[in-house]
């Protein structure tokens, strides 16, 4: 049974003369001389409902209302499955695809770098990624064995350390402490991220890679680093004209995560507490640092929302140095949900310390 008439009754007829009723049966077609379908006969002619204020309402209704068609001009675009080792090269991965990515990392902002213990949900994540981004430089020591139980022939793992010039001689780091198995004698340190102008070199790869894998995106992804780059390059000339106001630069660091921030700002650290991940000063270090903070008047000890607090405040009470806790990851802290974020809120917090009396 064909129900062209009732349908135009309803409302429902989108087309004129000749032409298929949207929402009837294919093969009916309605003829306004004479109808080939058989039913009820419209209560009143077709011009008059072309003249009639109802009609005309219920038509607007319906283009407002009715489900939109399909578009054949480009198909959908699934976004590119990523998977990052730490928040920042989330954060960098996502200002360069935009809708165009999907990016999981797999380290929040409280997590140790380091010592971090991949879960179940980690390796699935990783089996379903086209593309995983890590730093590189033995930062990630866990990382390795995961790609390779995950098992995933198709996964490209990228890594954005490369080109970085890195810091290798840590000496002075260490305030002549330098031991031969310190976590960042090979290879040299892997904080790279908290210089900005690494993180250019790191979204470049980045970038790299996204087009490699998407290249229908190109221009869209070379215009997103662009932009992403021009407000970094202002952010660190901000900073910079900031701490350059400071007449003492000197910290105590709580590990080595700090020398490429220091490095770029004109900071200069002092000494390090715990130069090697997971273990701890002897007494007889502990007292040494303390107559040096103490000779030197040393004002701010910087340690970080990843690690324990206990040794800062340690010193802190022996010597009357202020505390301030930094995060080396975004999200760590209150207010450093993006790098920018991040990198702006540590020197400010660093350089408004330094500069109390």
């Amino acid at each position: 049974m064909c129900y062209a008439n009732r349908t135009f009754a309803a409302g429902q007829a989108r087309q004129r003369s000749g032409k298929t009723v949207w929402g009837a049966p294919a093969a009916c077609h309605v003829d306004m001389v004479e109808p080939e379908c058989y039913g009820p006969q419209p209560m009143f002619s077709i011009d008059q409902a072309k003249r009639s204020p109802v009609s005309i309402a219920l038509s607007t209704l319906l283009v407002l209302f009715s489900p939109a068609l399909p578009s054949s001009a480009e198909p959908a675009h699934n976004p590119i499955n990523i998977v990052v080792t730490i928040p920042v090269l989330k954060d960098l991965a996502e200002q360069v695809g935009g809708p165009h990515v999907r990016v999981k990392s797999l380290l929040s902002g409280y997590e140790n770098e380091h010592t971090y213990a991949p879960k179940p949900t980690d390796l699935v994540a990783v089996r379903k990624a086209q593309l995983l981004f890590e730093i590189g430089t033995g930062l990630e020591v866990w990382a390795a064995s995961l790609v390779k139980n995950a098992g995933s022939p198709s996964l490209r793992v990228v890594t954005t350390s490369q080109g970085v010039d890195l810091i290798r001689d840590h000496s002075d780091l260490h305030h002549n402490e330098h031991q031969e198995n310190d976590e960042h004698a090979s290879g040299g340190n892997p904080h790279i991220w908290l210089d900005p102008e690494n993180v250019a070199i790191m979204m470049r790869h980045i970038t790299a890679a996204l087009i490699e894998i998407d290249p229908a995106h190109t221009e869209t992804y070379r215009n997103n680093q662009a932009a992403y780059l021009q407000r970094l390059d202002r952010l660190r000339d901000e900073l910079s004209d900031r701490v350059k106001s400071l007449s003492d630069r000197r910290f105590v660091a709580h590990h080595p995560a700090w020398p490429y921030m220091a490095r770029r700002f004109g900071f200069e650290i002092a000494a390090t507490i715990q130069v090697q991940t997971g273990t701890e000063p002897s007494a007889i270090q502990l007292q040494s640092l303390i107559a040096k903070i103490r000779k030197d008047r040393l004002k701010v000890v910087v340690s970080e929302i990843q690690l324990s607090q206990k040794l800062p405040h340690l010193l802190a009470k022996e010597t009357k140095a202020r505390v301030v806790v930094l995060t080396t990851l975004p999200g760590g802290l209150p207010g450093t949900e993006s790098y920018l974020d991040m990198l702006r809120y540590n020197v400010l917090q660093l350089a408004n310390a330094l500069e109390t009396p």
